[in-house]
């Protein structure tokens, strides 16, 4: 009866861990490129998590990415040069963008 009870209640712990890791978002930094208000994208060049003096928001990786922002979150509009911070999450090829901060314009560090 005891391991009956242990059983279940690992059941039940897992149930509530299965939805939180389902919201999870990935995160990307980076120098926006483009912000296109008609197909609602952003396309941001990602930055690493390489800080120092020179590079406060990281270093530029050369990697290119486009995000779905149609139903995003948005602080400030974002403008070519911005520092953009996109939470996100991936389905299949589309990067579905849920908050976008524009870091440079909103810097809490400032604060």
């Amino acid at each position: 009866m005891k391991t009956v009870r242990m059983m279940l209640a690992v059941i039940a712990l897992l149930g509530l861990l299965v939805p939180a890791v389902s919201f999870a978002a990935e995160v990307a930094q980076g120098k926006c490129l483009a912000y296109d208000t008609d197909k609602k994208t952003v396309t941001i060049e990602e930055y690493d998590t390489n800080f120092d003096k020179d590079n406060k928001y990281g270093k530029p990786t050369g990697i290119v990415s486009e995000f779905d922002v149609a139903t995003a979150k948005i602080g400030i509009d974002p403008v070519a040069d911005d520092i953009l911070r996109i939470a996100y999450t991936v389905n299949g090829d589309v990067k579905t963008a849920i908050k976008v901060m524009n870091v440079s314009k909103q810097d809490l560090m400032k604060k």
